[in-house]
């Protein structure tokens, strides 16, 4: 590598020292030389450098050959260069490969000041998310009793003076009242979505699939008349639970809020292999329009304006699914078709442990439907 005065050896072999005087260096005239190659192959001939003292001198540099290292911007850094103590020649195979050695050494230059970028751009990043989340959470949790008023004090006012509104101040107050509840849940959202970092492919634990999703069932069929499918097989999961029950409860969830059926019907199935848990969450709703496919993934999209009950999404479940299922160490994929339902399939990495329960305390037999 040159800088204005020197010569110094960023990687060498065979060479006694790291630097040296760059108005006695070969490399200086291989940089400005308009070649891609530079060689000299006897400099007691030439009138350059029969005087140097690399010549004269103990390192007795007779050959040289130097391919300059240029950068994107067409700077020349310095070179890649062989020496001999005797004269020599080079084939074009060998000039070739010097040129091709010296491509890589640019090459590698750059992947490293990328790397050094990227890893000051990723810690950039995370401060800044790091402030971001404490901004959610820090306003979140000031949203969250002010919401709680204005909800209490809707109901205090229907109570105590119904007798004095008409028709429409009602609906006002309904409408007040349904406002702060999607608020609410926009901001719990919100919350879930940068918590959900924290759950990580290392928190593990084992349990059974089986009860993580009967919990579930019981808990959405309280407000949703459904008919849940449970996976006929057993299976002992060692996995991070509570991101595994956030990101059941938002697919099932969805599959009862936008269904359009009298009885609407999820079908969920667990399967492993070698390296992985496999999931599938299939219903029989009204399915997703095949150009929101590609997007209902990203923070804040909606793929369907309204659900059952005439509520607008918030665009925050799906993309907090995804982040969980990758943070699971998994991928998620989805297949629709409007008006015969969707299904959700994602992966998650398995810890080395048998996972296939077998014997007389488990009913393989028994269907688990309700």
């Amino acid at each position: 590598m040159l800088d204005y005065n020197r010569n110094f050896l960023k990687s060498h072999y065979g060479v006694p020292f790291s630097e040296s005087p760059r108005k006695i260096s070969f490399c200086t005239h291989a940089i400005q030389s308009p070649e891609s190659i530079f060689v000299i192959p006897d400099a007691r001939k030439d009138d350059r450098f029969k005087n140097n003292p690399l010549v004269t001198g103990e390192m007795k540099a007779i050959f040289y050959a130097g391919v300059p290292l240029i950068d994107k911007g067409g700077h020349a850094l310095g070179t890649l260069c062989v020496f001999d103590h005797k004269p020599r020649t080079l084939s074009d195979r060998q000039k070739n490969t010097l040129i091709a050695l010296a491509n890589q050494v640019v090459n590698l230059f750059e992947l490293h000041r990328q790397n050094l970028e990227n890893k000051a751009l990723q810690k950039n990043l995370l401060k800044k998310n790091s402030l971001l989340k404490d901004f959610a959470g820090v306003v979140s949790h000031d949203m969250k009793m002010p919401l709680a008023n204005i909800i209490t004090t809707t109901d205090l006012l229907k109570a105590k003076y119904k007798e004095l509104l008409d028709e429409k101040g009602l609906d006002y107050l309904n409408y007040l009242k349904s406002s702060s509840f999607s608020l609410s849940e926009y901001i719990n959202g919100i919350l879930l979505h940068y918590e959900s970092d924290n759950l990580t492919i290392n928190q593990r634990e084992l349990f059974d699939i089986h009860d993580l999703l009967e919990e579930l069932e019981d808990l959405l069929n309280a407000d949703y008349k459904c008919v849940i499918h449970l996976p006929e097989t057993n299976h002992l999961i060692n996995c991070n639970k509570v991101a595994l029950n956030q990101i059941f409860l938002n697919l099932i969830g969805n599959s009862l809020k936008y269904s359009d059926k009298e009885s609407p019907e999820i079908y969920i199935s667990v399967d492993e292999n070698d390296d992985f848990y496999l999931f599938e969450v299939k219903d029989n709703g009204i399915g997703i329009a095949p150009d929101k496919l590609g997007e209902i993934f990203d923070l804040f999209t909606i793929a369907t304006d309204k659900d059952k009950n005439g509520n607008r999404g918030n665009g925050i479940g799906l993309s907090t699914v995804k982040k969980l299922v990758t943070n699971l160490g998994g991928k998620i994929n989805v297949a629709s078709e409007i008006g015969k339902g969707t299904t959700f399939k994602f992966t998650a990495r398995k810890a080395d442990i048998p996972t296939q329960i077998s014997g007389p305390e488990y009913d393989t037999s028994k269907s688990y439907k309700n």
